[in-house]
């Protein structure tokens, strides 16, 4: 059980890291403005998981922010995993351990959230781990090289390695959202509640990260109000 874990887990990883990698590489180049080394960029992408956290994080360095600053920023705009972290902890099974939980969370971003939430049953910390151990270094990796390379490529083509993390991540809601109208429902109600969201006065002002964060607890507890799931559903299920 514990290979086939690992095995899907890189699986899975793998496009996640690729698609992180061309992220990455664009943020290398924030980075290197910034007044990074590949090297500090790496250590920065792999203890900072998260692409609007990383570009807070490089443009304050970069208008010498105070440490306190820094720490406030990359709080806050990295505050959605907060959600996603308090989602997870009702997957564990009860006797895992508080390492392997700390660790989890520790990897959590948006596509890992994504493949870890639709498997059946209970979390399976190797999984993670897996998927983590090709996701991270080529996250981190991607920064590096940008830095490296600084403002030699030209930005369309930064923008267009981009564009293979977004059809990943809506490869990843796709399967479950044919399987399940609720889910279906859930996500185009999410697209355009954003959408909207951009274009409302007052609301628009507010910093995406947050907008996030207030999308999310609204629309998934009006979700849960109105098609709640029954236990005799969750066991099945976990069964």
């Amino acid at each position: 059980m514990k290979k086939n874990s690992i095995l899907a887990g890189l699986r899975d990883g793998l496009p996640i890291g690729l698609g992180y990698f061309a992220v990455a590489f664009s943020l290398g180049i924030v980075a290197k403005n910034a007044g990074l080394s590949p090297l500090q960029g790496f250590i920065a992408s792999f203890f900072n998981v998260a692409s609007a956290g990383e570009y807070a994080l490089f443009t304050s360095i970069q208008n010498s922010a105070t440490y306190l600053e820094i720490a406030v920023i990359t709080f806050v705009v990295n505050m959605r995993y907060l959600l996603m972290s308090c989602a997870l902890s009702q997957r564990f099974d009860p006797k895992t351990p508080f390492i392997h939980r700390f660790f989890v969370g520790f990897g959590i971003t948006d596509e890992i959230f994504g493949i870890t939430i639709a498997r059946p049953n209970y979390i399976e910390p190797i999984y993670n781990y897996a998927a983590l151990l090709v996701a991270v270094p080529l996250w981190s990796l991607g920064t590096s090289l940008g830095i490296i390379a600084g403002n030699m490529l030209p930005a369309r083509v930064v923008s267009a390695l981009s564009v293979a993390l977004y059809g990943m991540f809506i490869a990843i809601i796709v399967p479950p959202a044919k399987k399940n109208l609720t889910i279906a429902i859930a996500v185009l109600v999410s697209f355009a509640a954003s959408y909207v969201s951009t274009t409302v006065p007052v609301i628009k002002d507010i910093s995406s990260g947050t907008r996030t964060i207030i999308l999310t607890v609204v629309i998934s507890a009006l979700v849960a109000l109105i098609k709640p799931v029954n236990d005799e559903d969750s066991s099945k299920e976990e069964n």
